[in-house]
């Protein structure tokens, strides 16, 4: 018997608003009655995560609408499934290769993980593609890479040293590393 439906939704920045709710307007339409959404990078803490899987119980349903949307790998994902079923929990998945999974059966079970090896593999390829495009890039002298963030803001830097603001509440102002900090007063100092 299904207690509840529970669905989780998440992206990974806050300028993804459509996003957020194109998935929780998809999840209340597959009939999740408690939806849960962050909005958090996958490889950084994800605490509305932990609440969902925490609140859902023996019976429920654990409903997302990707599994890239639930997890950050293939072994992620699969750790996650075993939890889940430790408490007697279903997950549904509404869009994993173009079809629903749900876990609560067997060929569930064998779908979503065939999916997510074949999902991994893909991405893999692409991060391949992607390092075999930024070396060549390098090689025509065509890449520079990110901008350093810190540098970015070098003035506001010595602005804030130059009204006796210390090296750590610079930091802390800004968002940017102590090191950083220190590294930039010591560039701009004269030698």
């Amino acid at each position: 018997m299904t207690n509840m439906l529970v669905g989780y939704a998440r992206t990974s920045t806050v300028e993804q608003h459509a996003g957020l709710d194109a998935q929780v307007r998809d999840l209340r339409a597959a009939g999740c009655e408690k939806v849960l959404s962050e909005q958090v990078s996958s490889v950084a803490k994800r605490a509305t995560l932990e609440q969902a899987l925490d609140f859902v119980r023996d019976g429920d349903v654990f409903v997302v609408t990707k599994p890239d949307r639930l997890a950050r790998s293939t072994s992620d994902l699969l750790s996650i499934v075993e939890r889940l079923e430790a408490k007697g929990v279903g997950l549904v998945i509404l869009s994993m290769g173009g079809q629903k999974i749900d876990t609560r059966s067997s060929t569930g079970k064998l779908m979503l993980t065939m999916l997510a090896a074949v999902a991994a593999f893909e991405r893999d390829l692409m991060l391949e593609r992607q390092r075999e495009g930024i070396a060549k890039a390098k090689a025509d002298g065509k890449y520079r890479g990110r901008a350093p963030t810190a540098r970015r803001q070098a003035s506001e830097v010595l602005r804030l040293k130059a009204a006796g603001v210390k090296p750590t509440e610079i930091a802390g102002q800004l968002g940017i590393g102590r090191a950083s900090v220190y590294r930039i007063l010591g560039d701009m100092s004269p030698t």
